[in-house]
Parts: C-alpha cells; structure tokens; sequence
C-alpha cells in the first residue's frame, strides 16, 4: 500500500523514530483548506494507494474535494471493524457459510478471514427477566429474592491473558498476575483514575439482579456464544468482548479507539466502520468512523474499501457555553433539531468555533452518537488539548500520548483553539449559540421531534387532539379525561392518558457522559431524602454502558437511592430501547387496553419509534437520565414541573422539581471491567468450517450462496412481478428488520414452535439472526407496518392471486411457490433509522427482487444493493399516487446490458401503463456488486 506516494513518508522527530506519511506536503495550500474529516480520508487514501482498489486518481478527487464534492465516488479503507452481536453473528454466520462456498468452488476456505482488526462485542443479548418490579414475571427466577447487598460477581473473576493493544499503562495483575494487586485502591479512586488493562481487572461487587440476568443470558444464548467462541479461535483478527462487559459504543470508546493506530512502526489515523449507526460516537475524539451495512462491513474485513460520494462538510460553529443546569442530552437534542432542520443527510458535520472547548469528550462523544439521528454521515470534533487532557486522565502511555500529539501536528490534525483564521473552507457553515438551548425531551415517537420541558404539558394535550400520525393520537376530547383503576401489590392506582408506566436509564448515548448519570443518581438521593418515591407498577431499570458507569455510581454513593426507587442494574447491554424488557404487569395490560390509554415510556436512549419499545406503550420520550427519574416519580408525562409538585414529604409538603435538580457534577471517570469467567470455560469447536447443527434453532447456514457460480450471469428481467406491500412515507428499518420479541402469534413463533419450543424459550429476533429462517419470518413483522392495501397498521398483506389476507411471510412464501417474483412500493425516505443489513436480506430472501421508492435513507440503499436487490427511484415530482398506480397491477422491466449509474429504465404493467424510473446506483462499484448479485457473491467469487 502507500506504493505511488513512497516518497511521502518521513521519520517523526520525536524520540519514537516512528514512521508516518506527510500528507501536507502533497497538497500544499490546497491542504490547509480541507476540513479535517477530508485530511483523514486523503491520508488513508495515500497510504492504500495501490493503483487497483485505491487509484492515484482517488487521491487528487480527495485533495481536489473543494471542486469534486459531491461530484465523485471515493473509496475509503478503514483501520478497523466494530460488531456487535445483533448484526456480527450474521456477518460471521456469512463468513462460515462464504467458507463453506469457496470449499465448494475448489478454493481454499482457509484464506477466508478479516484482514483488518474486528471487535464483535456482545452486548444486544441482554434481556431484563430480573427488575425490582419484574421477578414475579421472571422465566427463571433461580430462587431468592433481590438482595440489597452486593456481591462478587463470578464474571468478574481473572479471565485468561488477551493482548493488550498499548493503549494503556498496562499495570498491576496485567504483568503480575495477581488478582488482588490493586485493590487497596481500586474502590476509592474515581476521578483521573487511569484505565488499567481491562482484561485483567480484579472482582468488583455487583448487584443480584446484574448476576441473574447475566445466567440467565449466558443459558439463553448458549448456542450463540459457542458459535462467537469458534470465530474467534477460527478467524485471524477477531476479538470478542463477552457479555456483561458493556455496550459495544462504550467499549469502542474507553478501550478500543487508538485515536492514532500503529502497525510496523507506521503511524496513521484511527478510522473505524461497523454493523450499527452510532458508530460515530467516536467522531467525539477525532477518530473517523460511521455505521454502514453488515454487508459492506464484512467486504471491509475481507480488506476491500467502502465506497462513498466525497461528501459535503457541514461546519458547524458552536459559540458560548450552555447553562449550568441544561443536561449534555439538552445540548444533543438541540443541535439534533438544529441540523435536522438544516438538512445534512448524506453529509459529513465537522465542530469548530469557541464553544467547543467548552464541551468534555463525554459531551462530544454524546453529540456524535445522535449523528444518525439528524441524518448525517459523521459528525467529527477534530483533536485537540481537551482531547489530550482527556486522554491522559484516561490512561494513555505519556510517551505514545507525545508522540500522538507530534504526528498530529506535523499532519495538521491537530486543532488549535487561538486562530480561527485558520479554519478550513466548509461546504456551508451553520451556527449555533450553546445558551440558547433549553431543557427539553424528545417524543413522543420520534427522537427529532423536540419539546422543551416546560412546555410538555401543553405539547400531549396537543398531541392527544391531533390526528393519527408522526406526534398525533387523536384521541375524543371526551375520552382524553378517563382513567381506570388498577390494583396492584395490594393496594389502588389510577391510569390515564400520559400515565407512565415505563422509565428507563438505557445504555445507549447518554451513559458515556458521566455528569448526567451523576445528576440521576442525585436527584434520586434528593427525591429519596425527600419521602418521594416511583409507583410500583411502573417499569423501571438502569442498564449502564459498561462497568465503569456501574463504578463511579457506586463509588459516589447514589446507587441505593437509585435502586430504592425502582433503577436497579439489571445488566450491561442494550434493553429497553430494542424491546429486550419484561413484558408490564397484566393488571397494567388489561387498563391500557380496557382505556384505550395513551400510556408513555420516558428513556434515555436515541430511539422511540412509535411501537419500539412494547406494543402497548404508545408514546415514547427521550430524556435526559434525571428527567428519566423525575418523570417516573412523576408518574405521568401530562405535567408542568414549574407549576405542579412531584408529589410531598411526609409532612404534606409539596415537592417541586427545582427543589431537588442538583447542580452540574466535574465530569468523572473509572475503570472499565472486562473479563468473563463463563466466557472463557464456554467449550467451542476449532475447525476450518463450522459443524452445523442442523436442529439448531439459532445457527443455521444460510442460502446466499446456494446458487452461486463461478461468474455472474447476465442480469435477468424482472417480469409480472406482484407488489408485496404498499408503503407510504418514513418506513423505518424498524418496520422492517426483525427486533424485539417474538410474538406468539407471528409467522416466526409458529416456526419455533413447530420445532418443539415453547413460548418462553423463543428469545428475542436479534438473539436468532444467525437463523435466517426465523428471521426471513420476522421481517416487516412490526405491528405498527402501514400497508395501504389494508388500510391499517399489521403485519400483514393480501396475497393477489388468491385473495386472502395472510401474513407478510405466508403471502411471500406463497407467491415463491408460484414462481412470482415480488417488488414493494413506497414513499419518501425508505428505510430511514438505525442500519440494519436483514431490512435488506430479509426482503430478499422473501423473494423481492426490486423496490421502488420516491426516496431512500441512503445507508439502507446500500444494504439493498449490497445483498442484490434493485433500488429504483421514481422520477422527481412523481409516485404511486400521482401516476395511478394500486399496487395491484403486475409490473415488468428489462436491465440494458450496459447497467450504468442513473440509468433509466421502463416499467410496464399489466394494466398498460407505462412509466420511467431511475436505477438508483451511485457509481460503477454499485453496479457490479448488483451484477454479481451483491457484495457476498462478489467476495466469494474472489477467493475461488
């Protein structure tokens, strides 16, 4: 790599010797004006520079970006690869199964492996059997009730010796091998406190419920974790992190992100991609990375680039500093709001300006991870002495740390905050004036659409009236006063519209920013000392990010009051967010339903997809973690904090919320706690190909390959293909990809069960993504899919030839039966939220062949041609509506030989009409890929 530009290649002047490519010197002031975003691009370009999958003309687009944004497709080699285990068991499922292919094409399955570095991290198996609310309902409650003592957890003990990347001062039982070394001062330090190596960390207490919930995982996923075992031994450069460690964004960042990576003394930026959209939690410390498909991950592993649009770079200059008392979350949904009304989709943000060295890393890296969520590719704060700062309180080798920072400089990725001047030449600058943000939720079903807190009175009410659709329930004014009684543990509570029965601290963006935890955990130290307490009914859980957040909360002395009000540790991983909870109590079930309740959930995640979180919850709210603890003592979202108390003390006192908001905490920081005992005497097989298990319900080999050749054949006419489902505007990946339970009454329930499962043994859909036949079943299974051909929301669809009504996978089936191939019509943005590869697969493998679209969330775009289903787009100004069209028609259309990008190609249908639509391939990559049949009939075909 590197060979055309050879000559670029100089020797730091540090100590270090260490070798670097000097990119500046190429480009001269056509350099200095780049953002900093693009000069990482242009440096990993330069340095793969081979002349076959990175051209010298690559490079000069990169360098040229000021006059070739937008306008070329370049290619882009990441360091690294990031999974987690909902979307990793399909990429690694696909990598045995791609083993198993090229055996059959007589290569070597052996050469089949990543070539960069790839950290599968295990945390999306975790599911909330065990609350303080919850054990009654609990599968295997393993006898006892919850104690409130903790104690030494067994996955906490010395696991074996991994390899230490040289991030930190390896120190203490990492060189020893004494467990106990440390523990003198382990419990009491907290701030500035240095990362030991966190493989070798000694136990640390934790609460039952974490230790149930974490059996219960390990027995459920058993299959699973065998399987991610013998990837692990099987595939070079693969680590899995185990479960109970932590989520896979919080591990990225205290422990996997280099920030600069070193490989045979050559010095280069940190860059990563991965199976999930908040990859960009990182941009918060100047290392590039964003979420693409699992399918574009797995060419990255096989050492191939991604492939983008030189994108535009949004400079968004943040001025003043925020008031005290408004939550980094604040800070997050305003400039969400901010730059989603802007419009930066597709585009890469890049922070400049005063304000932001007024911000911590854990106040960047919160503002990156909600970067999917106002529609950009990346949002990048480039390095600088707050990172520095940082990163020596966080552990880094002070003569690595030097070195970073001299390489930076002499690269000019380094930012300086005394001259603006100096400031690149973005595409567009936006401003935003950090006091002028207000405290604020989001919801109630989608994360952009915000409301400050001292309005959410006045925006339900409002939302009650409106009409079905993105904030509207239409509920009678009649109606909207009703409220049932409900008893529960003894004694009598009322539900009404805007009751909250689901409160959760969630792993997701805000618990890598420890000055919001802190602040829940002392407003329910405040609320506790004050008499107040939550309703026992509600659902409440705190799921940290890792072990650290579980430390410092601890530590601080605010853990107990969170678990007296009903925010216990149940675990380390994504919960509630994705549906992975226990199910609400029945006597809560049967008044929502019996009311027709508009009942809310209040988290602090970064999603609340309208049916996302439990079918029966229909209002969702992201909020900061202490307004998640306030509105649970509230009990209801229908309330104004300024005018209406919380509730009183035991003198009859009222208690407002200003009475007990504590003030902003110095941000803190603690160890991270891997290691896992259960994990490292799990038994896994060793050999070259994996033993499948053909009664397996969880690990199955799919059918990507079944019909692969040595080349691709010609591409085939799509002819009289049915419309499978109608679709209208905003369809999320959600509604697509499988997630959550499984329903009893759902095409994949009855495939378990006819496989002799019961009911409790089904598990979640992402826990079975390595089964593509439950999860083939589970796609466009959401209860919340609009499909026009029925006129509400089910999952559901009519089969034409016949009549009936059935399933969305019963139809499909049928229709494959029938030798019919299949399309879906939609509206505006398709596949919009997070990345999800089986939103692709899953329609493929139920037989869809195309989909027509008036526009496309563009990361799903490419998953659709990745797996080899054609996006066409309809001609602006044009629909379903505008041209006639029911669905019911059958449609036809040819490829030209040529495939080209943009092309345009006519549809027919069988009513005879007649129409012209865009093949929505972005460049000539694309389209071979959709000629091989995707990317993993491409990659196959490359190692046979």
């Amino acid at each position: 790599p590197g060979y055309a530009f050879e000559y670029l290649i100089e020797t730091l002047n540090d100590s270090s010797r260490k070798k670097f490519f000097n990119v500046p010197r190429l480009g001269g002031t056509k350099y200095d004006v780049l953002p900093y975003s693009i000069r990482v691009l242009l440096e990993a370009a330069v340095r793969n520079c081979d002349g076959f999958l990175m051209k010298k003309e690559d490079v000069m687009n990169i360098l040229d970006w000021k006059t070739k944004q937008s306008n070329v497709e370049v290619p882009f080699f990441p360091a690294r690869v990031l999974l987690q285990d909902f979307t990793g068991i399909p990429a690694m499922v696909d990598f045995a199964a791609m083993r198993e292919a090229v055996k059959i094409l007589g290569g070597d399955p052996k050469k089949v492996h990543p070539a960069r570095p790839t950290d599968l991290t295990v945390d999306h198996s975790l599911q909330i059997d065990f609350s303080k609310c919850a054990i009654q309902n609990a599968p295997n409650p393993g006898g006892g009730d919850v104690q409130k003592a903790g104690k030494l957890s067994p996955l906490r003990a010395q696991p074996k010796k991994l390899p230490c990347r040289g991030q930190t001062t390896c120190r203490g039982s990492c060189d020893s091998g004494e467990p106990g070394r440390n523990s003198g001062k382990f419990s009491s330090q907290i701030e500035n406190t240095p990362i030991l190596c966190p493989f070798h960390l000694q136990p640390v207490p934790e609460p039952e419920t974490v230790l149930k919930n974490q059996e219960v995982e390990f027995g459920r996923n058993r299959e699973r974790l065998q399987f991610f075992k013998w990837s692990s031994r099987v595939f070079k450069n693969v680590a899995v992190i185990p479960p109970g460690t932590g989520m896979a964004h919080q591990v990225n960042l205290e422990y996997l992100s280099r920030v600069v990576f070193e490989e045979d003394d050559l010095l280069f930026p940190d860059s990563v991609v991965g199976t999930d959209s908040h990859i960009t939690m990182v941009n918060g410390l100047g290392i590039l990375g964003w979420g693409v498909g699992g399918i574009e991950t797995e060419a990255v592993m096989l050492g191939l680039p991604v492939s983008l649009t030189l994108p535009e770079v949004v400079g968004c200059e943040l001025t003043g500093s925020s008031n005290p008392f408004v939550t980094s979350i604040d800070v997050v949904l305003g400039i969400t709001k901010h730059l989603r009304q802007v419009g930066v989709a597709g585009k890469f943000v890049e922070f400049f300006g005063s304000g932001v060295s007024q911000l911590s890393i854990v106040d960047r890296t919160t503002i990156a991870n909600m970067c999917p969520e106002y529609g950009a590719i990346l949002s990048f704060f480039p390095v600088d002495n707050v990172t520095l700062k940082h990163l020596e309180h966080t552990g880094f080798d002070k003569a690595k740390l030097k070195s970073m920072e001299t390489y930076l400089k002499a690269v000019k990725l380094f930012r300086h905050d005394q001259d603006n001047s100096g400031e690149p030449a973005y595409s567009q600058v936006i401003r935003i004036h950090l006091n002028s943000i207000i405290a604020s939720v989001s919801g109630p079903k989608r994360p952009q659409d915000r409301v400050a807190v001292t309005d959410m009175k006045r925006d339900f009410q409002a939302c009650l009236n409106e009409k079905v659709g993105f904030k509207g329930f239409q509920i009678a004014a009649e109606k909207q006063k009703d409220n049932i009684s409900i008893h529960y543990e003894g004694s009598e509570y009322k539900l009404s519209h805007g009751s909250v029965v689901m409160a959760a601290v969630t792993s997701c963006t805000n618990n890598c920013n420890p000055s919001v935890m802190l602040a829940a955990g002392l407003l329910a130290k405040k609320a506790v000392d004050a008499g107040l307490h939550v309703k026992p009914y509600i659902r409440t859980s705190l799921s940290p990010g890792s072990g650290m957040v579980t430390h410092y909360l601890s530590s601080s002395g605010v853990l107990p009051y969170l678990s007296k009000l009903g925010f216990e540790v149940v675990g380390y991983g994504c919960s509630t967010c994705v549906g992975n909870t226990a199910p609400l109590s029945e006597a809560v079930l049967n008044a929502v339903k019996q009311g027709d309740l508009v009942t809310c959930g209040v988290l602090s995640g970064n999603k609340n997809f309208e049916g996302r979180l439990c079918d029966c919850v229909r209002a969702n709210y992201l909020a900061s973690p202490p307004l998640v603890v306030a509105y649970a003592i509230a009990g209801t979202v229908n309330i104004d904090f300024q005018t209406e108390p919380l509730g009183t003390d035991a003198t009859g006192k009222s208690i407002y919320l200003q009475d007990i908001w504590p003030s902003r905490e110095e941000e803190k920081k603690s160890t991270v706690h891997m290691g896992n005992k259960r994990w490292n005497s799990l038994e896994a097989p060793d050999s070259v190909l994996f033993p499948w298990d053909l009664k397996s319900t969880y690990i199955r080999c799919p059918s990507f390959f079944d019909k692969l050749t040595k080349e691709p054949v010609a591409l085939q006419p799509i002819e009289n293909a049915h419309v499978l489902l109608y679709l209208g505007d905003s369809v999320t990946t959600d509604h697509i990809s499988p997630a959550g339970s499984i329903a009893r009454s759902s095409a994949a329930a009855k495939y378990l069960t006819n496989r002799g499962l019961t009911p409790r043994e089904f598990n979640s859909y992402g826990a079975r993504r390595g089964n593509d036949a439950v999860m083939t079943r589970g796609t466009f299974a959401n209860i919340k899919l609009f499909n026009k051909f029925l006129g509400k929301p089910a999952p559901k669809t009519i089969h034409f030839p016949s009549g009936q009504t059935l399933d969305v996978f019963e139809a499909a089936e049928l229709y494959q039966k029938e030798g019919v191939p299949l399309i879906i019509l939609a509206g505006k943005k398709y596949g919009s939220g997070n990345s999800r590869d089986w939103a692709a697969k899953g329609p493929y493998l139920l037989g869809v062949k195309a989909v027509l679209a008036e526009s496309y969330e563009k990361i799903h775009k490419d998953h659709l041609i990745g797996i080899g289903i054609a996006p066409l787009q309809f001609l602006p100004g044009e629909n379903a509506d505008s041209l006639g069209l029911s669905g019911r028609e059958t449609f036809s259309l040819t490829f030209p030989e040529e495939l080209s990008p943009g092309v345009t190609l006519t549809i027919k249908t069988s009513t005879g009409k007649v129409f012209t639509v865009i093949a929505s391939f972005e460049n000539d990559v694309e389209v071979t890929l959709y000629k091989h049949g995707g990317l993993l009939n491409f990659v196959a075909r490359k190692f046979s």
